[in-house]
């Protein structure tokens, strides 16, 4: 801090030209916190809380294939599984593409394998006994302003009616919450009775896309997932069964690669910003450098214009960071409030914010040190001489 003030006039002394870096930094770290938030909410999303108490038995072949319906009494007997219930993916749209979010037909048992949601007993009746009900998480329901009792039209995109139909209704019967807080993301899904799906689609009737099931003991897993397997196996359904936490992180790689994603769109945006600064801290410390001739010759050391320069190198990036990151937690905050749980986006917390500070550092550092050699490394009498 002794010598801010020498750091703070340097940057200062083109000003133009260090706003618009700056702005340059925001941008990039405002880009940076908002990819994070989303590789992170998706690495989330394979790890809850209940997940390892859960498996999921689909085809080998991938969830592109159905499974017999009569598999399902055969998983029940498993030594350890205390329930199991069928589901397919539905992938409806609720009046427009853009509004998608996650709708499923699952068996009247769902909840008693589901046990993330809270569903009022009255709604869970309800929902068993409702041939078209559906219920709704507590998001989704706020989202489109549904209430108990609505019709809700989806459009097919995959399963038609067996009528040549493409819209199916459903009745809202009731609506769920997270149990847990991490696990709020399942409040923007919809389920409706798998019984009344199987009746009315076109195609593929008695077959289901995976089995559920809930198990007695995590620690059984991979026994009891070995056991439900060998029930299939040398068959033209063969299965393969894992954890919940297991599968989502499954089902979210065949989305996408987020991970993969982000880094290479934040490795492309942060080698630019290097070009960039470095170019800025290239300029600014040539312009100077009478002035660090001058610094010398009243007796500041090698090792003091190497630290000045560097730290007004750091200080520039921080200051951009800083603000982008801040901009990320804004913009992030009110997307959420906007989408709720359709969209998977975590908060810009302390590990976004650490990975945030030792970029900002590291490029503050790595753009900076060149400049800092060539003024710690300049001859005085060549420097006042301009040469």
């Amino acid at each position: 801090m002794k010598y801010f003030h020498l750091v703070w006039s340097a940057l200062m002394r083109r000003k133009t030209r260090t706003i618009f870096t700056v702005v340059s930094i925001v941008a990039a770290f405002l880009l940076f916190g908002m990819l994070d938030s989303v590789r992170t909410a998706f690495a989330a999303a394979g790890h809850s809380v209940n997940g390892a108490s859960q498996l999921i038995t689909m085809s080998k072949l991938g969830l592109g294939s159905q499974l017999p319906l009569s598999l399902q009494s055969r998983i029940a007997t498993v030594p350890g599984v205390s329930a199991v219930t069928r589901v397919d993916w539905f992938q409806g749209i609720y009046q427009d593409p853009k509004n998608f979010f996650p709708n499923e037909a699952v068996g009247s048992n769902y909840f008693a394998v589901q046990d993330a949601v809270v569903l009022p007993a009255d709604q869970l009746r309800a929902f068993q006994t409702t041939r078209d009900g559906a219920v709704v998480g507590a998001t989704l329901a706020k989202r489109f302003g549904w209430k108990i009792g609505d019709q809700i039209p989806l459009e097919a995109t995959i399963w038609p009616k067996k009528d040549g139909s493409n819209t199916w209704i459903f009745k809202l019967v009731g609506i769920f919450h997270a149990k847990h807080a991490s696990e709020k993301a399942i409040e923007g899904a919809m389920f409706f009775r798998w019984k009344y799906f199987d009746e009315a689609r076109q195609f593929a009737r008695g077959t289901v896309g995976w089995y559920q099931e809930k198990i007695a003991s995590p620690d059984q897993a991979s026994r009891i997932s070995q056991a439900i397997d060998a029930i299939s196996a040398n068959s033209d359904h063969e299965t393969k069964t894992e954890t919940a936490n297991a599968f989502g992180a499954s089902f979210i790689s065949q989305l996408a690669n987020i991970g993969l994603i982000v880094s290479g769109i934040m490795a492309a945006v942060f080698f630019t910003l290097i070009l960039l600064t470095g170019n800025t801290m290239a300029q600014a410390v040539r312009e100077r450098i009478p002035e660090l001739a001058v610094l010398k010759t009243i007796g500041f050391s090698n090792r003091s214009v190497l630290g000045l320069v560097l730290a007004e190198s750091v200080l520039m990036v921080v200051i951009g960071g800083v603000v982008g990151t801040l901009l990320a937690m804004v913009v992030i905050g009110g997307l959420k409030a906007k989408l709720g749980a359709t969209f998977p986006m975590a908060n810009v917390g302390g590990s976004i914010w650490g990975s945030a500070i030792v970029l900002m550092i590291a490029i503050g550092v790595i753009v900076g040190v060149l400049p800092a050699l060539r003024g710690m490394r300049l001859k005085i009498v060549d420097a006042l001489a301009g040469r």
